[in-house]
């Protein structure tokens, strides 16, 4: 199961969504920082877009935990990032830099995400593009 979440963050790293994708049950459930709940692929797919679009991300520094069932894991890294369009709500984007600590919890099934969520410093993030 830890390969499927490798995989996962492989995929984010190289911008590939359908990589993504294939690690994700057809009805996982993404709870985004501060936001709302996505369910399905679909959905899933159409923030990758809206997150290509807005920024340019790589994760390192990654640790990766996972239960001995293999039902749960989490992940620790740093966001490198480029801010590239302005969110919606968000400051203006002018291609500012950030570096960021964050985590991400799963819940895995049949060797597929079923549950994803990410963590991050929201005000440390403003802070930096502003």
């Amino acid at each position: 199961m830890i390969d499927t979440i490798r995989s996962y963050f492989d995929a984010f790293n190289i911008g590939d969504t359908e990589g993504m994708l294939a690690c994700l049950s057809d009805d996982v459930t993404h709870h985004v920082n501060e936001g709302g709940v996505r369910r399905g692929k679909d959905m899933f797919r159409d923030f990758c877009e809206h997150m290509e679009e807005c920024y340019r991300e790589e994760l390192t520094d990654m640790t990766l935990f996972i239960t001995e069932d293999g039902t749960r894991a989490a992940a620790e890294y740093i966001v490198n990032g480029t801010y590239l369009k302005t969110d919606d709500g968000l400051p203006e984007a002018e291609g500012q830099t950030y570096t960021l600590p964050a985590g991400s919890f799963f819940t895995l099934e049949g060797g597929l995400i079923t549950r994803l969520t990410t963590y991050y410093n929201l005000a440390d993030w403003r802070n930096q593009v502003s």
